[in-house]
């Protein structure tokens, strides 16, 4: 079932906003997100909150000035996702820049698994000799790993995002937002967010130094095209923080100052930087190198971050396309797959859904979870075989029910269940034994009907209610477009009746719409439905600027539609 619901907006919030010089209908969507005081607004980056909020950010400044000072070797272990690239390739353009010995080692997920591993340590041991290891994106549960690395003499830098366990590593520094005790007010940065503001606090350091002045010194904002793409790629919140460093982003790509390896994946995803948006980023550039750490590993990924040549960039993200295209293939299959092994349960009588199959890609079953948890809005966990009889799940979460903690449950109810797991409220990883599966599925199954209601079961879409005649118009399309929208500050969706003038199904997958309000006729489209419409229907949508032959005229994308 899904139902159309409307935001509340409280009013004298909204007439604040407006006295403060926000367009009306924009001071009503920000009010709905809880957006109170015109200063959030802000995306300047002197509204940046400080780096020394965060946790021990001062002693990673002054640890890696000393580094730099003595010409240590620096190494990052990158985790193999689009935040850990972007995190990697800002560490080690930022950490360049500051005269840093610096390189980088990204393992093959399937051989060494996720975070500093005492395998990974060994290999960077090898193969690099580092005097220092800095994760980026990782590390934050890697006690056994960080062991391995002080038993060899290498000293550890943890910068990361994710959510700690009930121990921390024995790491020289942690510098995390979501560590016990810090008190940084943005709990939401991402993982390259968290590096961003290490080289801040370290340029700070080396100031004070005399290393440099604030002429001599390395322009990071240079590095904000990176630090965007990877926070809206793994999307995380869009706290007020996270919009100035989106929008900052966002601001340089659209002047095309961007690195080499943005500027080539907005080409190879047949996207315009001039009018770059956070859609762009988190469905075209994302998932092209995600696809890199999802089938084979992320160095390609990186490399084409890292690199400043254009056509070495265009040639790897033609490549990255490529394997993104391979990535399509595999994920229509399981998911072919897990329909069929889903029509023996009927997941309209369970609360989650848990699919094992032994011919399954470990690095896809993320993508394929979320597809079934957006088909069926259950928490869905997906496995396929992980090596000497392990299997491996990723999962995604609806709102309502935090994914992490209820793998914390099922650990603590059935200790023996879990080899290991980790992850945020929506989205988490696990191992288990293959014939521990059936039980924990069960054990899952327990914790989803003891926390999740009928309807927190319910498909909700949230509106922002009518929108006034008068603004119909692509120039209010251009002013919402100027906005940062994304996850936790969701993206404009209105709705009204209207009169259904005509409807037409496209290409044998979408329902073409002609609508009428008083008076006006609108041209809308309802992607991948085919199911026909009233004569009067109650309809969720976006605005949309559609360009054809020249002219650009305003189309409703729907999201859902009822009977009015």
């Amino acid at each position: 079932m899904t139902r159309i619901t409307t935001r509340p907006s409280p009013f004298r919030t909204t007439e604040l906003l407006r006295q403060g010089g926000v367009h009306p209908v924009l001071a009503r969507l920000y009010a709905a997100r809880g957006l109170a005081d015109p200063r959030e607004l802000s995306s300047e980056l002197a509204s940046l909150i400080a780096p020394a909020g965060l946790l021990h950010i001062d002693k990673a400044a002054e640890f890696l000035a000393d580094a730099i000072a003595a010409n240590k070797r620096m190494v990052i272990v990158a985790d193999y996702d689009c935040d850990g690239a972007t995190a990697c390739a800002t560490a080690l353009r930022g950490l360049a820049a500051m005269g840093a010995i610096v390189d980088y080692i990204v393992p093959n997920r399937f051989e060494y698994g996720y975070g500093l591993t005492p395998e990974i340590v060994a290999l960077t041991a090898r193969e690099k000799q580092p005097d220092i290891i800095i994760t980026v994106d990782n590390g934050i549960a890697s006690i056994e790993g960080v062991e391995e690395a002080r038993r060899r003499g290498i000293e550890v830098v943890i910068t990361d995002h994710h959510l700690p366990g009930d121990a921390l590593p024995d790491a020289r520094v942690i510098v995390n937002p979501n560590q016990p005790a810090c008190g940084f007010p943005s709990k939401h940065l991402a993982g390259v967010g968290v590096v961003f503001y290490v080289l801040l606090a370290l340029r700070a350091e080396l100031r004070r130094r005399g290393v440099f002045d604030a002429q001599t010194q390395p322009k990071l904002d240079s590095l904000l095209d990176l630090v965007a793409l990877g926070t809206v790629a793994d999307v995380v919140k869009l706290d007020s923080n996270n919009r100035i460093l989106v929008a900052q982003g966002i601001k340089r790509m659209r002047a095309g100052r961007m690195h080499a390896g943005v500027a080539a994946l907005f080409r190879v995803a047949g996207r315009q930087a001039r009018t770059a948006s956070p859609f762009d980023l988190g469905f075209a550039l994302g998932p092209r190198l995600n696809a890199a750490g999802r089938l084979e590993d992320m160095s390609l990924g990186i490399e084409c971050l890292v690199t400043d040549d254009e056509g070495r960039a265009w040639a790897i993200a033609q490549q990255l396309n490529e394997i993104n295209l391979k990535r399509r293939e595999i994920e229509a299959e399981m998911q072919d797959a897990a329909l069929v092994h889903l029509d023996r349960f009927e997941p309209a009588n369970r609360s989650t859904i848990t699919v094992f199959d032994n011919t399954w890609h470990q690095g896809v079953i993320g993508i394929v979870a979320s597809r079934l948890k957006e088909k069926f809005f259950r928490p869905t966990i997906t496995f396929a075989p992980g090596g000497d009889g392990m299997i491996k799940g990723s999962g995604r979460s609806i709102p309502g029910f935090h994914l992490r903690d209820a793998l914390d449950l099922v650990s603590k109810r059935a200790p023996s269940l879990i080899e290991r797991f980790g992850g945020h409220a929506m989205a988490a990883g696990l191992t288990l034994r293959a014939e521990a599966f059936d039980a924990f599925s069960a054990a899952f199954e327990e914790v989803g009907r003891s926390w999740l209601s009928e309807l927190q079961l319910e498909r909700v879409i949230e509106t922002d209610g009518p929108l006034e005649d008068g603004y119909y118009t692509t120039e209010f399309i251009e002013l919402m477009d100027g906005q940062v929208w994304g996850q936790g500050f969701a993206p404009p969706v209105f709705c009204d009746e209207f009169r259904v003038v005509s409807q037409r199904i496209l290409k044998e997958r979408h329902l073409k719409l002609l609508l009428e309000r008083n008076g006006a006729r609108y041209d809308a489209i309802w992607f991948g439905n085919t199911a026909a419409v009233g004569e009067r229907a109650r309809v969720a949508f976006r605005l949309d600027a559609n360009e054809y032959n020249g002219v650009t005229k305003v189309q409703l994308l729907v999201e859902h539609a009822e009977p009015a």
